[in-house]
């Protein structure tokens, strides 16, 4: 048993000492990269590119609480285009997902999902919130949603 333990350590200690030097070897080069924006040298300063925007995310699920049928790609492409291209009609994204959360009865719920991702200048902020709020209580309305989830996040555009 002793001789099982020190070989255990052994290979502990070498694991720790192979991972600190490969840090330290990888961590000059990571951190040289931080100076380069697009292969191009930024004086040892990454710079962002672009006017200041919004990012709102908005997570849409596709089960019913009421046990009624899943939304359909086909439901919420038309619910985009009858709820979202009218608000936005610059430009957006949807993204397919899976996501699970807690619902109000406490249960985990696993869902497919759909991500929506809209980009605005940040100085029209205050117009658009009201549309995206709009938004969210469509959906809620319309497919029997418990919630619709919303992030929002300064970014940089750059189009």
């Amino acid at each position: 048993m002793p001789i099982l333990a020190a070989a255990t350590r052994t290979r502990a200690r070498l694991a720790v000492t192979t991972a600190t030097v490969l840090l330290a070897a990888g961590a000059p080069a990571a951190y040289a990269n931080l100076d380069t924006l697009g292969g191009r040298d930024t004086g040892g300063a990454a710079t962002a590119r672009g006017a200041a925007y919004l990012e709102t995310r908005l997570l849409f699920g596709t089960e019913r609480p009421d046990g009624g049928p899943d939304v359909t790609d086909q439901q919420f492409t038309a619910f985009v285009d009858r709820e979202v291209t009218p608000a936005f009609p610059e430009g957006l994204t949807v993204q397919d997902g899976r996501g699970q959360w807690r619902d109000a009865s406490g249960r985990i719920e696993r869902e497919r999902s759909y991500e929506l991702i809209l980009l605005y200048p940040v100085a029209e902020a205050k117009a658009r919130d009201p549309r995206i709020e709009r938004i969210r209580d469509a959906y809620r309305l319309a497919f029997g949603q418990e919630s619709v989830a919303r992030l929002d996040e300064r970014t940089s555009v750059d189009f």
